[in-house]
């Protein structure tokens, strides 16, 4: 069942030794969400850690919003908390390795939070906030800091408005209560520009040649998605040698833009763990598909208009089987 915010600000208002969690592969929602409230609570007196169980480190982009030095590997975890917090993760499978922290946490006879806004999202912690209306998990932890009364800094506000930013594609699909957070957070002293430069805008070189090659054996299928036109492209591990992971996650929004499609399709290739090739899938819809139900019959999820999964097997092989999901997935 998903708890009162009077009830989780009760459960916070007594912490005093705190771990936040995002899921594998954080974006700026979860860390900015983890952020944002560890920031909070370290400054009622507790003492706060983030961590996520992989990549190793950061991604550059996201690692300015750490200026206080909050994220720590796994490693440096204690053995045990009372209080573990995961955000922006709908099943405790996106924690990765530390999913275990959360039935130890239980068994251990302390509290699990979870502040989430994914359909997808179980309730698995023993208190939940979870909000499927809400364009991202920073809009739920501002909530939550508003209900503790905390007041917004540069630090804090900086934090929240790079989730927005980024879960809301640029603020394209943002309500406009989600507008008028964005421009209280602005208030509050964060520097829109520059977290839009750093975030959705910034790329070296290479990726200008990475982008190139991947784009130049992109294909369209008119008669795919339903009818209603489908463009993928497939950026293998060769193609990434020279970026970042950051960089390769950035193509989705460069293939979504074509104007015939109503679904984009990026193959993203990864180390595999078995003897055959293994793909990350990002899948985005503009308006009529949900992808989230295509995302779900190939083993991922995320948002109606917005999801992933993986798959193993060749790129063909991998493509067909998303063209099967998506010829069954709902209209919207």
């Amino acid at each position: 069942m998903d708890s009162s915010l009077a009830d989780v600000a009760a459960l916070l208002r007594d912490a005093r030794d705190v771990t936040l969690l995002g899921h594998v592969n954080p974006d700026a929602d979860a860390i900015g969400s983890a952020l944002a409230l560890g920031l909070a609570l370290r400054a009622r007196g507790a003492d706060v850690r983030v961590s996520f169980a992989e990549p190793a480190e950061l991604p550059e982009p996201l690692s300015s919003l750490d200026k206080e030095g909050l994220v720590v590997p796994p490693a440096a975890l204690p053995e045990s908390e009372q209080l573990l917090v995961a955000v922006d993760t709908p099943v405790v499978e996106r924690l990765g390795d530390l999913g275990e922290r959360v039935d130890a946490t239980k068994r251990a006879g302390g509290s699990v939070l979870v502040v989430d806004h994914h359909p997808s999202d179980t309730r698995y912690g023993t208190h939940n906030v979870v909000d499927t209306e809400a364009e991202a998990s920073t809009v739920l932890v501002l909530r939550i800091l508003d209900e503790l009364g905390t007041e917004l800094d540069k630090r804090i506000a900086t934090c929240l408005y790079a989730g927005l930013l980024t879960d809301t594609s640029g603020f394209r699909r943002a309500s406009g209560d989600t507008h008028r957070m964005a421009a209280r957070l602005v208030d509050a002293g964060a520097d829109a520009g520059e977290i839009g430069y750093e975030l959705m805008d910034a790329h070296p070189f290479a990726w200008l040649r990475m982008l190139a090659t991947v784009l130049s054996g992109a294909e369209f299928e008119p008669d795919g998605a339903q009818g209603m036109g489908l463009v993928h492209a497939v950026v293998t591990r060769e193609d990434t040698s020279m970026v970042r992971s950051e960089d390769v996650e950035s193509v989705i929004d460069v293939v979504r833009a074509t104007s015939e499609a109503e679904v984009a399709i990026v193959l993203k290739e990864t180390e595999p763990r078995t003897e055959s090739q293994r793909w990350t899938v990002s899948l985005r819809a503009k308006r009529a598909i949900d992808v989230s139900a295509a995302a779900k019959a190939c083993g991922g999820g995320g948002h109606l208009l917005a999801a992933g999964c993986t798959i193993e097997g060749t790129a063909d092989e991998a493509l067909d089987q998303l063209r099967k999901a998506l010829a069954a997935a709902p209209r919207l």
